[in-house]
């Protein structure tokens, strides 16, 4: 009886009566017409609606339009008795019945209400989710700067413990020279040690057997070599602190040296060694 009932204020009988309806839905209408009594007083109070809706706004015409009317359609009138002859049936007027309207508002009305709590739930899912995502992708990117951190520490150890097995291979090494630079004027306690290849002239400075004061921001150390009584540039070399370097730095190689030595110079390096900052300095 439900069905019946919402069937019935679908609006399907109205379009029936009005002839709107395809023919499957027409077959169907026919059926439970001829199975329920509700649907047929339906149909008869819906024709009666609309015959009462039509007599009651009918328009008179004037009796020459309905001459030429009748004319056009091929109909005969009797002026004596102002009778049709052979007048076809006219089509029902299609009106479309108001009725059902309140019962289809409170639906459209349900059914907006339920999407926009729809809307507001899914809104507020997608941006809990949201926000889940992104604190897992700052904990990854966390998680991968941390693990890129220790990588590097673990090269650092692995390259320096590398370089300690170099400086002993090196110490055993008759290929290798040893310059001990013993400090000067201007810090008589410095020291430092240049690693010399007579065969290949490779030239390697040890931070972990060095000692120079600490270079400011606006100065660094200069490696020379002293070849036939002119200073030769070796590269330059920033702060002495081993913790924050490798324990071996490969410098420019030297083909032949006299000497070697270190002065202190403005960023970059000097063309010719500041003297008044020479700071170690050692014989071949």
């Amino acid at each position: 009886m439900e069905n019946l009932k919402a069937f019935i204020e679908s609006g399907v009988l109205e379009l029936y009566v009005l002839g709107d309806l395809s023919p499957e839905e027409t077959l169907r209408v026919k059926e439970l017409a001829s199975q329920h009594q509700e649907v047929r007083d339906e149909l008869a109070a819906i024709e009666y609606a609309m015959e009462e809706f039509a007599m009651q706004n009918a328009v008179q015409p004037s009796e020459d339009v309905e001459a030429k009317l009748f004319q056009k359609l091929g109909i005969n009138i009797d002026e004596e008795t102002n009778s049709v002859s052979d007048l076809p049936l006219q089509a029902e007027p299609k009106i479309v019945s108001l009725d059902h309207s309140n019962a289809k508002m409170r639906s459209l009305r349900y059914a907006l209400v339920a999407c926009v709590a729809l809307l507001i739930v899914s809104t507020a899912a997608l941006f809990i989710t949201y926000s889940k995502l992104t604190d897992a992708h700052d904990q990854i990117a966390s998680l991968n700067l941390d693990k890129e951190k220790f990588a590097g520490v673990v090269s650092k150890l692995e390259y320096n413990n590398r370089g300690l097995n170099n400086l002993v291979e090196m110490n055993e090494s008759k290929d290798w020279a040893t310059i001990k630079m013993q400090g000067q004027a201007i810090s008589p306690q410095s020291k430092m040690n240049v690693y010399w290849n007579k065969k290949n002239k490779d030239v390697i400075i040890n931070y972990l057997a060095m000692d120079l004061p600490k270079a400011d921001a606006q100065h660094e150390y200069q490696l020379w070599a002293l070849v036939n009584g002119k200073p030769v540039s070796l590269g330059v070399f920033g702060k002495t602190d081993s913790t924050s370097r490798d324990a071996l730095l490969k410098m420019q190689t030297i083909q032949e040296a006299q000497a070697f030595a270190v002065t202190l110079e403005p960023m970059g390096g000097s063309v010719n060694p500041t003297m008044e900052k020479l700071t170690v300095m050692g014989g071949v």
